[in-house]
C-alpha cells in the first residue's frame, strides 16, 4: 500500500505542478516547453515502478522500468546490433527507397492526368493492404536478409508519400501559375521555382508520417524471416523465452530511435519551410 499511495502522491503532485506551468505565461517561454514532457514523462514511469512494486506483479507481465533499465544497460551489445540490422539496414534503406521512388513518381504522375485518375484510386487500396499479409510475400521473394525488410518498408511507405506528393504539388494556386507564365516560366522553372516550394509542408507531412511507418513496418517483415539479429527477431524470440524484461529493452530502442528520426525529420522542416504559418514563432 505505500508504494500506490506514494505513486498516487506523486502523480497529483506532477498533475498540479504541470498544470499550473501549461496554463500561466511561463508555458510560452522554451524551458517551460521542454519541462512539462519531461516531468509527464517520469511521472509515468514513477508510477509505473511503484505500481509493479507495490502489486507485486510478476515479471511475464510486466516488468518494472528498473528492471528494464538493467536489462537495457547489460545487453548493449546485442541492442545495437539488433538496432543496426532493423533501423539501419531495412528501415532507413527502406525509407531511402521509398520515399526518393514516390516523390519523382509524384512528379509524373503530377504531369499525366490517367496517371492521377488510375493511379491514385489504386494506391488508396494498395495502402489498405495489411503488412502482416504482405510481408511473408516479400520475404520469400527477396530472402531473409535486410533486403527483404527494405521492401516492406517501400510498400508501406510509397503510397502515403506519393499522395501526400501529389497534393502538395497541387498547392499553387491557379493565379500563382497563370503569374509564372507571364513572366515566361515553362512548367520546369515552375516547378522548381514555385510549386515545389509551395509543396514543402506536404512533402514533409509525408516524411514524418513514413518515418514512423518504416520502422514499424520492418520490426513486424522480421516476424517473418530473419537472420539471427534484429528487433523483430530479438522480440519474438524473446516472448517464447518469457523475457519480457528484453521485450522492453528492444521496445524502448524503437521508441528511441523512432522519435529521434521523427524529431529530426521535423528540425529539417522547420529549417526548409520556415516561411510556412505553421512554423511562425512569435
Amino acid at each position: 500500500m505505500i508504494w500506490l499511495a506514494f505513486a498516487a502522491a506523486i502523480w497529483v503532485g506532477a498533475w498540479w505542478l504541470n498544470s499550473r506551468i501549461a496554463n500561466s505565461a511561463l508555458a510560452r517561454q522554451r524551458w517551460a516547453q521542454l519541462f512539462v514532457p519531461v516531468l509527464f514523462g517520469v511521472t509515468i514511469l514513477v508510477v509505473w515502478e511503484c505500481v509493479v512494486r507495490g502489486l507485486e506483479v510478476p515479471l511475464v507481465i510486466l516488468p518494472a522500468p528498473s528492471v528494464i533499465a538493467v536489462k537495457f544497460a547489460a545487453e548493449t551489445s546485442i541492442l545495437w546490433a539488433d538496432f543496426v540490422q532493423t533501423f539501419v539496414k531495412g528501415a532507413l534503406s527502406g525509407y531511402v527507397i521509398g520515399c526518393g521512388a514516390a516523390f519523382l513518381f509524384g512528379i509524373l504522375v503530377d504531369r499525366s492526368q490517367f496517371l492521377q485518375r488510375g493511379l491514385l484510386p489504386v494506391s488508396n487500396f494498395m495502402a489498405a493492404l495489411p503488412i502482416v499479409g504482405t510481408a511473408p510475400i516479400l520475404v520469400m521473394w527477396y530472402g531473409f536478409g535486410w533486403q527483404s525488410k527494405a521492401a516492406v518498408v517501400v510498400v508501406m511507405i510509397f503510397f502515403p508519400m506519393l499522395v501526400n506528393t501529389v497534393q502538395g504539388l497541387a498547392e499553387a494556386s491557379a493565379m500563382q501559375r497563370d503569374l509564372m507564365r507571364t513572366y515566361g516560366a515553362g512548367y520546369w522553372p515552375t516547378l522548381f521555382k514555385l510549386r515545389l516550394p509551395a509543396a514543402m509542408p506536404f512533402i514533409f507531412n509525408g516524411l514524418k508520417i513514413t518515418s514512423t511507418l518504416a520502422l514499424i513496418g520492418a520490426i513486424v517483415a522480421e516476424f517473418f524471416g530473419s537472420p539471427i539479429v534484429g528487433m523483430g527477431f530479438r522480440i519474438s524470440t524473446s516472448v517464447g523465452q518469457l523475457a519480457l524484461d528484453m521485450v522492453w529493452a528492444e521496445i524502448t530502442v524503437a521508441a528511441i530511435a523512432g522519435s529521434l528520426f521523427y524529431g529530426a525529420v521535423a528540425l529539417i522542416e522547420r529549417e526548409v519551410t520556415f516561411w510556412h504559418p505553421s512554423q511562425r514563432r512569435n
